[in-house]
């Protein structure tokens, strides 16, 4: 199977999580385009697995191969082709629970749409692992956008009921830098221990719980994006879905813009440093589908790891009857920490593929 993305920057998904490798194939980067692959490596492993004991004791070393578009580090033009090789898998767990499928994966959906021969070993091309290759584009995206002057950051908003501060008004580079380094990426430290402490005692139960993680972009030019189809929300939106466990999206106040009044939500324009800003951001830098040129900002909803080791209802396939199962295997109890670099990822592609569509390269020249 593959799986692709973007009009003008494609992005191309191939390999399983415990298959020989996972792939990607990018067209469309402007050649000439230099690129820091010590900084590209430090990005990826923010995502890598078992970095940390609130992660996955999966280990995998996430060092990309770039079989082409690549000469000394430099675009040369031709297709960016990537292999992560896996090297730490164990399909083994998974043998015992081909007749039975794990509530709230993909198990019965893969089998009803592909057939019963499908890989679904730690969840196949469904699983988490197929995001380390999206890193490995997104996070060249992520480096031409800071060419260009726009910056994407996130941070763990929540875990649980346990909440994050929100990031300011005016997010800056030095504010995204800080959280990508710490163990688990949040603005409030305190807030961070809470988290951790949630998410050892979910594991120590068997457990699993969810999280939300929050994104900025600055630097965005005004302009971006078009009305219905072509709002820059449904372009965002679409790559942020494609991240396995997201359940949901919201933009600026969200959900909360719907108990406000219009006097509330509304956001004044203002004159700031000579341009026009607005005193608030509850549209999220985005305003009938187009970017006003404030931050743009949302949030990603992620549910809770549906892999634990608690008993399960589930259903026997051959014996057409229900039945109990108990998921074994290496797992992470909160999905949402290692979503936060894929979340930036999946951003940068999205928005450096509509640049790609309205500007020319000229950030180059």
């Amino acid at each position: 199977m593959s799986y692709s993305y973007g009009n003008i920057i494609k992005t191309e998904i191939t390999g399983s999580s415990h298959g020989e490798y996972v792939a990607v194939e990018i067209t469309g980067f402007p050649k000439g385009f230099s690129v820091d692959t010590d900084k590209l490596q430090r990005f990826l492993d923010r995502r890598a697995p078992g970095r940390s004991v609130l992660t996955t004791s999966r280990r995998e070393s996430d060092r990309p191969v770039f079989e082409s578009g690549l000469d000394g580090g430099v675009m040369n033009g031709e297709i960016l082709r990537a292999v992560i090789y896996n090297t730490s898998q164990d399909p083994s767990a998974y043998e015992k629970i081909k007749d039975t499928p794990r509530p709230s994966h993909a198990d019965l959906t893969a089998r009803i749409k592909y057939g019963p021969d499908v890989d679904l070993r730690g969840g196949g091309a469904f699983s988490g692992r197929m995001t380390a290759p999206v890193c490995i584009a997104g996070g060249i995206a992520l480096q031409i956008l800071e060419r260009m002057g726009i910056f994407v950051g996130a941070h763990l908003s929540s875990v649980g009921q346990v909440t994050d501060e929100s990031f300011p008004l005016y997010p800056d580079r030095e504010m995204f830098r800080q959280i990508s380094e710490k163990e688990l990426p949040v603005i409030d430290d305190e807030a961070g221990e809470k988290m951790r402490e949630l998410i050892l005692s979910c594991a120590s139960q068997g457990d699993s719980v969810g999280g939300t993680v929050e994104c900025a972009v600055t630097g965005v030019p005004a302009g971006l994006g078009g009305p219905l189809f072509e709002g820059v929300e449904g372009r965002i939106a679409n790559a942020v879905f494609g991240i396995p466990g997201v359940k949901g999206v919201e933009f600026g106040a969200g959900f909360k813009a719907s108990a406000m009044r219009g006097s509330e939500c509304n956001d004044p324009f203002i004159i700031k440093d000579g341009e026009i800003r607005t005193g608030t951001n509850n549209s999220a830098g985005i305003q009938g589908g187009i970017t006003n040129g404030m931050p743009v900002v949302f949030r990603a909803a992620f549910k809770p790891t549906p892999s634990i080791s608690l008993p399960q209802k589930t259903v026997s396939l051959s014996r057409m009857e229900e039945t109990e199962i108990t998921v074994t295997g290496r797992h992470d109890p909160c999905i949402a920490v290692r979503a936060v670099p894929v979340v930036e990822a999946v951003t940068a592609l999205a928005l450096l593929d509509l640049i790609a569509e309205e500007k020319e390269w000229n950030f180059l020249r």
